[in-house]
């Protein structure tokens, strides 16, 4: 089986490269399987400062894997998305993320879990769950308490397309930046990081994190058991099946 995850850990940081071109980094098992694993061992790693997350390809994530969904329940694929926005609110290191492409739908959790976002100003984002019967419950978790309240009303009901300079506007986006710059930029913040010390990173992201971490922790089995439903449902499996075979 191939390896849509990658991890190298080089000079204090841990990068994290989401590769699964074939389906624009779609949230299969496999990916998230692959991924929670490198994050284990990323935050075991004593040499560890810091964690980055980016792509290989053009898209950072397309959101859930349609295929897999249409063809049978996402109970588990809805708890393994609880525990990965989770595990990246409660490592021990920061989690960086760095977009160089869109997101959508699912994707954006892993956005909402990390500590810092740095975007190319090119990057589009779009809920898009509302289009296909179903609603951003699970990532609901970790998007609701970065976004504005009227943000998030207006982002989740629309399901319409915003750019890199809107998601830093509303909060979930740390910084967009010129796409000529981004590497730059997210080298710039992985120096920072790394000239702290582990016990200071560890505590403050605790700190920072701890309202987040409570709200997964009370609400994380309601909205995994609420969005297999949806998934599950006739209305959405008709939306799912209608939007798979216009991209065939």
């Amino acid at each position: 089986m191939t390896e849509l995850v990658h991890l190298e850990i080089t000079d204090q940081v841990a990068t994290i490269t989401l590769d699964s071109e074939h389906n624009r980094n779609a949230l299969s098992r496999q990916l998230v399987t692959e991924l929670a694993a490198h994050l284990t061992t990323a935050d075991a790693d004593p040499a560890t400062k810091a964690i980055l997350i980016r792509s290989a390809g053009p898209v950072f994530c397309s959101g859930a894997d349609l295929t897999e969904a249409v063809g049978g329940g996402m109970v588990e694929g809805a708890k393994a998305i609880v525990a990965l926005q989770r595990q990246i609110a409660t490592a021990t290191k920061p989690v960086v993320v760095g977009l160089g492409g869109p997101v959508r739908a699912g994707g954006l959790g892993i956005v909402g879990a990390a500590d810092i976002v740095i975007a190319a100003d090119s990057v589009t984002f779009q809920l898009t769950e509302v289009r296909l019967g179903l609603a951003a419950a699970v990532i609901s978790l970790s998007l609701i308490p970065r976004f504005t309240e009227r943000a998030a009303g207006d982002l989740f009901l629309t399901a319409r397309t915003f750019d890199a300079a809107e998601a830093a506007a509303a909060g979930l986006v740390t910084r967009a930046v010129p796409a000529a710059d981004l590497a730059t930029e997210v080298a710039s913040v992985l120096a920072d990081l790394s000239k702290a010390y582990p016990q200071g990173l560890r505590e403050t992201k605790r700190i920072l994190n701890h309202d987040l971490v409570a709200r997964i922790d009370e609400r994380g089995a309601e909205v995994a058991a609420r969005s297999a439903e949806l998934f599950g449902s006739d209305e959405a499996r008709e939306a799912m099946t209608a939007f798979l075979n216009r991209k065939k």
